[in-house]
């Protein structure tokens, strides 16, 4: 097991949005599809924190072609650290093709290559096992305080989804984890989809501990 360098809390930091491209989604192998023109609007720069909210500092980006939910969830979560880098560049380094990108250990790699610290965690039981709910608390947590976003490989089907998703299809995702709040249990995405205009938004553990098998994590 690797040593960690702990850095300071990330309590009480902001989420810094960027102009947000809109469009609609089909499903893709290893990544969602979205389709449509780019559209910029205002969206707030301050979230306020609640007792319990740990939220980190990134710049966000909704992904630039229908199959680099990817490279851009790898955006945003090296954004948190100070590293910025274009989603183009980003697809190669991942090896990103017209059908997404294939494996967590893909994000793992790239991630720790800019910065170390990351490791792929896997769920391969759906629904989780109690351990591995478990050990993806404790990862965000850890991830959370230390400035670290988590990158998540998700499945999500019609009738479990985050909000905005299309409704009659399957999603395959990669988004990003930048925040929790330990009083009620929930974990802050920003998701690079921006499904029906949903970018950055809440989610209980429970539901993202069901997104992710059989896929995995970066953390």
């Amino acid at each position: 097991m690797r040593q960690r360098k702990l850095a300071a809390s990330a309590a009480a930091l902001t989420v810094m949005l960027a102009a947000p491209l809109v469009g609609s989604a089909t499903a893709g192998a290893a990544g969602q599809t979205v389709t449509g023109q780019a559209t910029a609007s205002a969206v707030p720069a301050v979230h306020e924190q609640a007792a319990g909210e740990v939220v980190l500092n990134v710049d966000y980006q909704v992904q630039e072609t229908g199959y680099w939910c990817g490279p851009a969830a790898v955006r945003i979560a090296l954004s948190a650290r100070g590293i910025h880098r274009s989603q183009a560049d980003l697809a190669a380094e991942l090896g990103t093709h017209t059908g997404g990108t294939d494996w967590i250990g893909q994000v793992t790699r790239v991630l720790s290559g800019y910065v170390g610290w990351y490791e792929t965690k896997e769920m391969p039981n759906d629904p989780p096992t109690q351990a591995q709910k478990d050990l993806l608390w404790r990862d965000i947590v850890l991830n959370i305080d230390n400035n670290y976003p988590i990158v998540a490989n998700i499945v999500a089907p019609p009738g479990n989804q985050p909000p905005g998703y299309p409704p009659d299809q399957t999603i395959y995702h990669y988004f990003t984890v930048i925040g929790y709040n330990d009083v009620d249990r929930t974990v802050l995405i920003a998701d690079p989809a921006s499904f029906g205009g949903n970018q950055i938004y809440w989610l209980t553990f429970d539901h993202l501990a069901s997104l992710i098998p059989p896929k995995g994590y970066s953390a």
